[in-house]
């Protein structure tokens, strides 16, 4: 029977020189609500689990002049609690509340189900529409600051390199009239994957014009999609019905779904058009009133 090291490293440093001396497959505990689930099936077989939440920095919120700093081991219900994320980022919040049940969001983090490489992880295309960023910490004391975008490259697959983890996201502060939504589509009424998940995030000005704007779905390609074509058919228009019209079109051209026991790709081509549209709406309603 294979054997199984387990280290809890109190510091960054420590935790990169164990992750970049592991002899064999290291994996990285930071909420370990997938990873325990892999380890059960037999779907992964590392031959050391590192647990990163002892170290200090890694679970917590703090707000600061110009952004929001999150832990990378941040449990999701401490994400859900948060007034100032609750008002600024509520599509952050959204997708970060569907994240499996109570009991999971007292464990799930951004880190863990970014890492996971879920194309359909419900937390990352609002975080994503925010323009967010990771902190990669690596060997030699290295410190990488990336789009949140850049981890996953593939499902199960990231570009994190040997001895490298998350240690913290960065979340811009809104400007004014700027706000989110996150929605998704599931066969069932709750705790299922979706078949396709939208975070929209729009900046408008006075007159409730569109002078920004990101759109990104999940679970209609092997990583999440930044649909620069539906952002552009929102800038520089008010949510008008051509307005939508585009982009629904430009969702539904975007999206590279597979057929799988949740849905066809028509079908999930449709629901991504759909649900552009929905989401635009919230964000359009929630900016106009910041």
């Amino acid at each position: 029977m294979p054997r199984l090291s387990f280290a809890a490293p109190r510091t960054v440093d420590e935790a990169v020189s164990i992750l970049a001396g592991a002899p064999g497959l290291a994996k990285v505990l930071s909420g370990g609500t997938d990873l325990l689930v892999q380890l059960r099936s037999g779907r992964l077989r590392p031959d050391l689990i590192v647990d990163t939440k002892r170290i200090p920095g890694l679970i917590g919120i703090r707000e600061e002049a110009d952004r929001y700093v999150i832990g990378a081991a941040t449990p999701g219900v401490m994400i859900s609690d948060h007034k100032g994320l609750e008002r600024d980022y509520p599509g952050i919040v959204e997708g970060t509340d569907l994240i499996g049940s109570t009991q999971i969001q007292g464990r799930a983090s951004l880190a863990g189900n970014l890492c996971n490489a879920s194309p359909a992880a419900d937390s990352v295309p609002a975080v994503v529409a925010a323009r967010a960023t990771v902190v990669v910490a690596g060997p030699g004391g290295s410190r990488r600051e990336v789009p949140v975008e850049a981890i996953p490259t593939g499902p199960g697959r990231t570009s994190l390199g040997k001895g490298e983890f998350l240690i913290e996201f960065h979340i811009p502060k809104p400007k004014p009239h700027q706000c989110d939504a996150y929605l998704r589509f599931i066969p069932r009424t709750e705790m299922d994957i979706a078949v396709v998940g939208c975070g929209v995030n729009v900046t408008l000005d006075d007159s409730g014009t569109c002078v920004d704007a990101r759109v990104v779905l999940g679970a209609v390609a092997p990583t999440i999609v930044i649909v620069e074509e539906a952002a552009q058919a929102l800038i520089g228009h008010k949510l008008d019905a051509d307005t939508l019209a585009r982009l629904d079109a430009a969702a539904q051209r975007a999206a590279k779904p597979i057929s799988d026991k949740r849905g066809t790709i028509e079908y999930r081509t449709k629901v991504s058009g759909v649900l552009a549209r929905r989401a635009a709406a919230i964000a359009f309603e929630r900016a106009a009133a910041r």
